[in-house]
């Protein structure tokens, strides 16, 4: 290995050598993480690192932020502020079915009108996907994915993993003036194992996983923490760029090397479905011997034209699909089993397992469902089970192997009355449920608890002990009374001293001010997630607004059928519910919504359309392409709110709604003649 190092220091001036150092280590950096052809010895680039931070501690007026000095660490940060995405973060339609690969190969055929279609396969990494932004070749943030849209700030953080380009390497291309890319940061196994075992030397409790670690290390207010751990970021994908086109992915793939990237191994391009199941069953069979966790593969097309023709769904791309593989899979046994009750009053009863690693993970505990669940797979307490990890996450019991055995335990019987507050208990459909909404302390701890989370108003020290606590101890008997809290209270309590109980009050007051779609998500209205609340935020502005809306104005709502229309007017008005959430919303000093969108403009502005039925001569989704060019918006449902319904083929009782709500209606013909599309193109 040949020791090409910079010359002798003393023959430059400090300014010129802390440049050429700085490019010296970058390179030596590229070769080392992006190309793994290193040029020197670690004893080599340690000189070279030395010298620059000599340097810099001489001259503090020559640090900059694209130094590699500075990866070590900035100062602890009081918080990770909200960022929003260069472009949305959209997750991966999965399967493991060999069918649907094929369906996806034949829909990608069928939009693209070609017989076979190119395709880039790459390994899908567990770990947690981040968006990295340049400017002019320099790293400026970096966004951890959040909820597609919005993310977490952790750019000290980021900038700690030395696979992660300061500056983005030009010895190949130039660097674009802004450039966003999205990758995944993980820790290798090997890593991950060498860590653990520091830390059961130690006398520490071991992570279970390489994710969580990866996961918790990013997201430290304090970056000295998160470069101690041995982290690693594979980029995969452009966000955004400006100045430079790319027809194909693995021309993408391609530049984010020459830049200084990590891309993942292995990497293919291929054609055609056949070699799509022989690049997975490869690399299922390599599984095991990898360095690093992955739980699939990622298919997508090569084509960045035709991806942007074919479009995403609100969550996912239609070019794009993971292939996942089977989960793996250990033999254990149930201990017992517990009867779990969660924030909507459900019974779910779960299985206490005797510990077992499965993919690197300790599982001791698997939901069983549902009563019906119980029943159909005949699982009883003290028998073996075969145990997975759905799509590698949720431990799930799969199979019992004891099913002969005529010592086995009798069948295990769900309660008749609530295990928390002892009401007779109903059934609905496969489930069991206490109807004590309101005077259930276990459906309380875990209201309390879903108010308080990340996405709810996130208050900081309020997880699912704190709350158990405060709803035991009778502190609190309904969600209004988490702001009544006093900090003597709370230090009289088990696990609280003066600076905690004074901290909490505090995290829960400051939260008196936040967002809306927060407020919203943190009420737990039935069939409300992120999305919806988000949704039913910008589209009322005001909380008074949505509690009196009904079911039809409801329907408006982008996204909202008639039927979830009518779950969430109901829980809004039930009479205990709307007092609950008047008495919150009377503690809360403000809530914010984003701006309402822009009026639309076009031949159909702000007219409301809805579809039924097979249109013949193009897809549904190219129909509401059509509309929302004009400037007109498409709703799931019919109500007196809508303007048009468009009907084709085997219409359905959105047809006979709108006759008898006087609701216009157009057939196909008249829609195109409207759209003046009367000679319908390819695409039609």
């Amino acid at each position: 290995m040949s020791e090409r190092v910079v010359g002798d220091p003393s023959a430059l001036e400090p300014e010129k050598e802390v440049r050429a150092l700085r490019k010296e280590i970058r390179r030596h950096d590229h070769l080392y993480h992006s190309v793994g052809e290193p040029e020197i010895s670690d004893v080599a680039y340690d000189r070279l690192y030395l010298r620059l931070t000599e340097l810099e501690k001489a001259f503090p007026e020559l640090v900059t932020g694209d130094s590699p000095t500075q990866r070590v660490g900035a100062p602890p940060r009081p918080d990770l502020p909200s960022v929003e995405h260069a472009a949305p973060m959209l997750s991966l339609d999965s399967t493991q079915e060999e069918a649907d690969v094929r369906r996806f190969d034949e829909r990608m055929r069928g939009a693209t009108e070609r017989d076979a279609v190119g395709y880039v396969l790459e390994p899908k990494l567990d770990g947690v996907s981040i968006e990295i932004v340049y400017a002019d070749g320099v790293l400026r943030r970096a966004v951890t994915r959040g909820d597609g849209r919005v993310g977490e700030d952790v750019t000290d953080n980021i900038r700690t993993i030395r696979s992660v380009p300061l500056r983005l390497w030009t010895g190949v291309r130039p660097a674009p003036s802004r450039l966003a890319v999205r990758g995944e940061v993980l820790m290798s196994l090997s890593s991950f194992e060498g860590l653990n075992q520091r830390l059961v030397e130690g006398g520490a409790r071991p992570y279970a996983n390489p994710r969580n670690v990866a996961a918790g290390a990013i997201r430290q207010l304090d970056s000295g923490i998160t470069a101690e751990r041995p982290l690693d970021c594979f980029v995969y994908d452009v966000l955004e760029v400006r100045g430079i086109a790319f027809d194909t992915d693995d021309s993408v793939l391609e530049a984010l090397g020459d830049w200084g990237f990590r891309v993942p191994s292995r990497i293919r391009s291929v054609r055609g479905v056949e070699e799509i199941l022989a690049y997975h069953a490869r690399y299922a069979e390599d599984r095991d011997a990898l360095d690093y966790e992955i739980d699939g593969i990622v298919i997508k097309l090569n084509d960045l034209a035709a991806r942007a023709e074919i479009g995403a769904t609100s969550h996912h791309p239609r070019w794009a699909l993971a292939y996942k593989f089977e989960p793996r899979k250990e033999i254990t046994r149930i201990h017992r089993i517990a009867v779990q009750v969660g924030r909507t009053g459900a019974l779910t009863p779960v299985a206490l397992l005797l510990p077992v690693e499965v993919g690197g993970v300790t599982v001791s505990r698997a939901s069983l469902h549902n009563r019906e669940e119980l029943v159909r797979k005949d699982i009883r307490e003290r028998d073996r089970v075969r145990v997975q990890r759905a799509g590698d996450v949720i431990p799930q019991v799969v199979e019992v192997l004891d099913g002969e055995r005529a010592d086995r335990s009798p069948p295990f019987p769900m309660p008749d009355s609530c295990p928390s507050c002892g009401t007779p208990v109903v059934a609905s459909g496969p489930g069991t449920f206490c109807p004590n909404r309101f005077g259930c302390p276990a459906q309380l701890r875990g209201r309390v608890v879903h108010f308080a989370s990340r996405h709810g108003l996130d208050i900081a020290g309020l997880g699912a002990e704190t709350a158990s606590v405060l709803v035991d101890r009778g502190l609190v008997g309904e969600l209004v009374d988490l702001f009544d809290l006093t900090e003597t209270e709370l230090a009289e309590l088990p696990g609280f001293a003066e600076t905690s109980a004074a901290n909490l009050v505090r995290s829960i007051q400051e939260r008196r001010a936040t967002e809306l779609r927060r407020f919203l998500f943190g009420l737990g209205i039935t069939g409300v997630g992120r999305s919806v609340a988000a949704d039913l935020a910008a589209h009322f502005q005001r909380l008074e607004a949505l509690l009196e809306a009904d079911p039809e104005a409801l329907a408006e709502v982008p996204g909202i059928g008639p039927k979830m229309a009518g779950e969430i007017e109901a829980f809004l008005h039930d009479d205990r519910t709307a007092g609950s959430v008047r008495a919150l919303f009377g503690r809360m000093e403000r809530l914010t919504a984003p701006p309402p969108p822009e009026a639309p403009a076009g031949r159909w502005a702000a007219k409301r359309f809805a579809i039924t039925g097979t249109l013949s001569s193009m897809r549904r989704d190219r129909a509401r392409e059509i509309v929302e060019a004009a400037g007109g918006r498409v709703t799931s449902g019919v109500t007196r709110g809508t303007d048009v319904l468009i009907v084709g083929r085997k219409a359905g009782a959105k047809a006979a709604k709108a006759r008898e709500l006087g609701v216009e209606v157009w057939n196909e013909e008249a829609f195109l003649k409207e759209a003046g599309l009367d000679e319908p193109g390819p695409e039609a």
